[in-house]
């Protein structure tokens, strides 16, 4: 099964992304996926099972370097 997961990490500055949005793309890359980073959102795609722990570790990266909220969305794909 495959998965595509759009998340954003908020507080967001257009053109000036912070710390913790920074750190959130930096898990998934670190995950093996290269995130489509658009101006409302991210997204990677790929195994569910890859995506659903890609996405674990870039919550807590988030998190950890300041984020207020990221807010995330999962579609599974058969």
């Amino acid at each position: 099964m495959q998965a595509r997961a759009e998340f954003t990490v908020e507080p967001f500055v257009d053109g000036h992304p912070g710390p913790h949005v920074m750190a959130a793309v930096d898990a998934v890359r670190a995950a093996g996926f290269e995130p489509d980073i658009g101006p409302f959102g991210t997204v990677i795609e790929g195994e569910a099972a890859a995506v659903t722990e890609a996405t674990s570790a870039m919550i807590a990266a988030a998190r950890w370097a300041g984020a207020e909220r990221v807010t995330l969305q999962i579609d599974f794909i058969s």
